[in-house]
């Protein structure tokens, strides 16, 4: 049994509600409602009368409702006393979507570790929304995420502070032949083969919304998609079809010529954000918080 279907019971007994529920997961609904149906699987119960509206609980999630609170409740203190006879006090607990953890992350903690001192730093890499629900259950002090400004962020709430620590952007790329030459290009003729995020990801939502309108002439086969950045640079470099990828991600392929940047008429740009919640988990977390800020600035 995962803690997270725990969550997800809570939120559904006190929202009454799958829609509302999911969005304080920040999940999408089929997803909530397939976690829930896995809990009642390993319980060998159902918890829910699906057939009533409004949703109520069977007698058996009356009864397992408290009984949810209180593992929450065990899980996290048992937690809390490890991390303390450990000197969790001194440690740092990031989470970041897997390409910033690549790209972005290493140099970036090199910077500030005269900030940070002699603070034990932990990173953990996941997508977008199992990051943020890390951020939001105190499994992580901090998030390190992209965003982007034509769309209100899931982070954009009063118990989250935000500060823009980087700049990215996205562009198309190919991989070439042995002349140098692009493997596939823009053509009225001939479609592009696209390997492409999930649209259900942050970037791929991104991509959806901004990138491909910007191919609306242009023919697109799309033949791979991908949540991990590096499996679809690396499907580009074995000349599977042109992907659109953080720029930080392939900097170092751009600047070889192992690929090449095809050109597109819109310029996305993305924000590097670093998000914690206020509540922090030491006085040591909200103390290099403020000098991360303080660095930021300066």
């Amino acid at each position: 049994m995962k803690s997270e279907w725990l969550h997800d019971f809570v939120a559904l007994a006190e929202q009454g509600n799958f829609s509302k529920a999911a969005e304080t997961r920040f999940v999408t609904q089929p997803a909530f409602s397939r976690r829930i149906r896995s809990l009642e699987n390993w319980l060998g119960v159902p918890l829910v009368c699906r057939d009533r509206y409004p949703m109520v609980l069977t007698e058996a999630g009356e009864n397992f409702l408290e009984q949810a609170r209180l593992l929450l409740s065990h899980i996290y203190g048992i937690r809390g006393q490890l991390r303390q006879s450990l000197n969790e006090h001194r440690s740092l607990n990031f989470v970041a979507q897997p390409s910033l953890a690549v790209t972005f992350f290493p140099a970036w903690i090199h910077s500030l570790r005269p900030q940070l001192e002699d603070s034990f730093i932990r990173l953990n890499t996941c997508h977008y929304h199992d990051a943020i629900e890390q951020l939001m259950s105190g499994a992580a002090d901090f998030l390190l995420c992209f965003s982007s400004d034509d769309k209100s962020s899931e982070l954009d709430r009063p118990d989250v502070e935000r500060l823009v620590v980087g700049q990215d952007r996205l562009v198309l790329v190919t991989g070439v032949d042995a002349a140098g030459l692009p493997l596939h290009s823009l053509s009225a003729e001939i479609p592009l083969r696209l390997l492409l995020y999930p649209p259900t990801s942050f970037l791929g939502a991104l991509i959806q919304r901004k990138y491909l309108p910007a191919l609306s002439e242009q023919p697109c086969l799309p033949v791979c998609e991908n949540a991990l950045g590096e499996g679809l640079k690396a499907l580009a470099l074995q000349g599977e079809g042109a992907s659109i990828l953080p720029a930080s991600l392939v900097r170092e392929e751009l600047a070889e010529g192992k690929l090449v940047e095809l050109p597109l008429s819109v310029w996305v740009g993305l924000d590097i954000e670093l998000c914690c919640r206020p509540c922090f988990s030491s006085e040591q977390v909200g103390l290099n918080w403020q000098r991360i800020r303080n660095t930021m600035a300066s």
